[in-house]
């Protein structure tokens, strides 16, 4: 694919153009693809890179090539648009040349829409100088997702934060994983017992600690997927962890600029998520949950 205005700068500080970031994205494609097919894709566009403007796009532009997919979707508000899904590395390089400098999708997959195919747990500081409390509630979100029986997937937002995925099996709808998600959060809660460590308090003005934050479980929201670059002026990617980097991990170490060679060096830390979908339904008494 031509990459128009290949030299615009997008990352000042960085000096990375609008030609870096698609080359980027090519380069990782079939690391960021697994996590992104048959999702709908929902746009945002810096054209003039991280210092200018934005905007969001959910309708799939007109006259996109026949590489980029679409999907109908109506909401409940009776609106309805027809979103774009990046099914492959063509599709990947275009958005991107749009200017989409993030990769956001739904949680579910157009096959069954309503029902999404991983539980999210989003570990967001109330404030600065949180990130090792971040490392610290992640090790009792894994604990009780061990319990569960759930998979765990951390990642680095690329922002402030750590996501925790568990992939699960499409069987139930976004208000049920949801519940399901909260009264994980709530356990690991109860397990840190200090509100200025982690919390499920709901409005904001109220948090003190991390936002062990559960809500994304919901239809129509997104999130940056792995390996996405987010709009910070240094580039910064949502990364794939392993393990034993949890706990002293520094998400500035994952930018456009080093993820080809931490790719080199430790392989894809999410290689296979998607063959160890759990059955939720099962699980729910576990947490005090009516069962499924």
């Amino acid at each position: 694919m031509r990459i128009t205005n290949e030299g615009k700068v997008f990352f000042p500080e960085r000096g990375l153009t609008k030609g870096d970031l698609v080359r980027y994205y090519l380069d990782v494609a079939n690391y960021a693809l697994p996590h992104l097919r048959r999702r709908l894709f929902h746009m945002v566009r810096y054209t003039n890179g991280v210092e200018g403007e934005f905007f969001h796009q959910k309708r799939v532009p007109a006259g996109h090539p026949p590489y980029v997919d679409e999907f109908f979707v109506q909401f409940p508000s009776g609106h309805s648009t027809v979103f774009a899904v990046v099914d492959n590395k063509s599709a990947l390089g275009w958005v991107a040349n749009l200017g989409c400098i993030e990769l956001h999708t739904w949680h579910s997959r157009v096959q069954e829409i309503e029902k999404p195919d991983y539980l999210l747990i989003d570990l967001d500081p109330s404030a600065d100088g949180q990130w090792p409390y971040v490392r610290q509630i992640a090790v009792v979100v894994r604990e009780v997702m061990d319990e569960l029986g759930l998979a765990w997937y951390p990642k680095t937002s690329g922002a402030t934060g750590m996501h925790i995925m568990a992939p699960i099996k499409p069987e139930l709808e976004f208000p049920e994983v949801r519940r399901f998600a909260k009264a994980l959060a709530e356990e690991v809660e109860r397990r840190i017992g200090d509100q200025e460590i982690a919390t499920t308090t709901w409005r904001v003005k109220d948090r003190r600690g991390v936002f062990v934050d559960f809500g994304q479980n919901s239809r129509d929201k997104t999130i940056a997927t792995a390996y996405s670059v987010r709009p910070t002026p240094d580039a910064r990617v949502s990364a794939p962890l392993l393990w034993e980097e949890v706990a002293a991990v520094d998400p500035a170490a994952f930018t456009i600029e080093t993820m080809r060679e931490r790719i080199a060096k430790v392989g894809d830390p999410t290689a296979g998520m998607w063959r160890h979908k759990a059955s939720l339904p099962s699980r729910f008494e576990r947490l005090g949950l009516e069962g499924q």
